[in-house]
């Protein structure tokens, strides 16, 4: 008899992003061998190094001891064994809650059973920029960075559900922004394509069975049933209204709406990006005239990625910076310079755009 279908849906889903890793690893150590045989002092140096003790790429599982990524923790521990993948994890300990370092000293015991290569705890200092919910989540993802740089990890795995994701583009339709921000969640984000999201296609209660089936231990975090946290009021009192009101399938609706919207935001900032150099004049000037003929969704992200490019933080540029900007190129009436973030400003000079930091 095989698996439980929880256990399989969970498993399946983390060793086809494990392919992905190999394939992606073994297509970058080709690219590096035809390099190094073209310096001959690289190959010099590579031929001299001894060989590495292992040298099958590193996953490692951010896991909070909760039943998403305690699932996500147990498929990976199961699949790399059977993969050329070594495999650990990493918890955060944010610090919020009394008794969080013993939590994690549990988590870490946890996941040391599972036979999971390196697992640490990390600790972390929550500031107050942009909330508490964000300020949690930006201190998150600099310990998993340091973490993953400090392992030389190619891949950290997040439990990101299809539950997170129908919330992702709630909260992004309750700001009333853009097609971006509806995308939700991408499966592979970072600079590097360093985090994978293998369960955005399942729904939290199947991680939930899976660890059931298995007897794995679960923690449920307080703040995530707290209403004084954003997301928390959504899950228990947002997203089950809209199932009452239009019943079931609003998950699935609002998971399947963030891939739509990806696509469609992919395919705009392609375009944006490809017409950039033919709005600018020969000076590098932004063009009014020339921005004005674009269609608005391609003109405004011309505009937000000149505004980046200028020193303008992309976190803190939001759509109200980028309609005042637009302003200038299709309602212009002699208004003066628009302040942005990162002590940015755009203005119009003379039927050019001029963006730069004052």
């Amino acid at each position: 008899m095989g698996p439980h279908p929880a256990v399989a849906a969970i498993r399946l889903a983390v060793r086809r992003v494990l392919h992905d890793v190999i394939t992606e690893c073994s297509e970058r150590a080709s690219s590096d061998i035809e390099r190094s045989r073209l310096t001959t002092a690289a190959v010099t140096d590579r031929a001299a190094a001894p060989p590495p003790a292992d040298d099958r790429p590193l996953v490692l599982v951010a896991c909070s001891g909760g039943a998403d990524s305690m699932a996500l923790a147990s498929a990976l521990a199961f699949e790399a064994r059977k993969l050329s993948v070594r495999a650990g994890a990493v918890t955060v300990d944010h610090g919020l809650q009394p008794g969080s370092d013993l939590r994690a000293a549990e988590v870490v015991s946890r996941l040391t059973a599972m036979r999971l290569d390196p697992v640490e705890s990390v600790a972390v200092t929550v500031g107050r920029d942009g909330g508490p919910e964000a300020a949690a989540r930006d201190a998150r993802y600099a310990a998993l960075d340091a973490a993953a740089e400090r392992h030389g990890a190619v891949a950290v795995l997040l439990g990101h559900t299809r539950d997170d994701q129908a919330e992702t583009v709630l909260l992004g339709l309750a700001r009333g922004s853009g097609t971006r921000s509806l995308s939700g969640m991408a499966p592979v984000s970072g600079a590097t394509g360093r985090y994978r999201r293998p369960f955005l296609q399942l729904d939290r209660q199947t991680a939930r069975k899976a660890c059931l089936v298995q007897a794995i231990p679960v923690w449920d975090d307080p703040h995530n049933a707290d209403p004084a946290y954003t997301r928390s009021r959504l899950r228990h009192e947002g997203l089950p209204a809209l199932e009452k009101a239009l019943g079931k399938g609003v998950v699935e609706a609002l998971a399947r709406t963030a891939q739509l919207s990806r696509d469609d935001a992919d395919a705009l900032d392609a375009w944006a990006a490809d017409v950039e150099s033919a709005v600018r004049d020969d000076t590098g000037q932004l063009e009014c005239a020339k921005l004005y003929a674009l269609p608005p969704a391609v003109r405004r992200r011309v505009l937000r990625r000149a505004a980046v490019v200028a020193g303008a933080p992309a976190g803190s540029l939001f759509a109200r910076h980028i309609e005042e900007i637009d302003r200038l190129i299709t309602g212009w009436r002699g208004q003066g310079a628009i302040n942005l973030p990162g002590r940015v400003e755009a203005q119009r000079q003379g039927g050019r755009l001029v963006i730069r930091q004052g």
